[in-house]
């Protein structure tokens, strides 16, 4: 079964940061990789990838991040935004919550759950992982 869901940023960041092969960041993108995680994505969420993987805090190599990206894009489907009318703490989030809701059958993973309203369609890495079986 495939599973369709919209990453949060900080889940690629810690995914390319981590020396833990077996962390769930690590682990989730692998299922992108294998095919059973589509990535959601559009315009917006795609430019908040290159910004925030391209800061030199994070000290990544141009190459992994376009190969983060190019997975996303190759792998994952462009989506529209389901307006809602939410306050966030973080307006940047918007998007990533707007995106996963235009979509029954998605979900949002991120590391940082209590930046979104609370339903079971928002999921930590690990939490995905348990969705999907592992």
């Amino acid at each position: 079964m495939k599973y369709y869901a919209v990453f949060d940023t900080n889940v690629l960041v810690s995914a390319m940061i981590t020396h833990n092969s077996d962390s769930a960041t690590v682990r989730v993108i692998e299922q992108v990789v294998k095919g059973r995680v589509i990535p959601l994505f559009n315009d917006e969420i795609l430019l908040e990838y290159q910004n925030v993987l391209h800061r030199s805090k994070f000290n990544l190599r141009e190459k992994d991040v376009l190969n983060m990206l190019d997975l996303f894009v190759d792998n994952g489907c462009w989506a529209g935004r389901e307006a809602i009318d939410i306050p966030f703490p973080d307006a940047d989030d918007i998007v990533f919550f707007e995106v996963a809701m235009s979509k029954n059958d998605a979900y949002l993973i991120t590391g940082n759950i209590r930046h979104f309203p609370k339903t079971p369609k928002v999921v930590t890495p690990a939490e995905m992982l348990e969705i999907l079986g592992m």
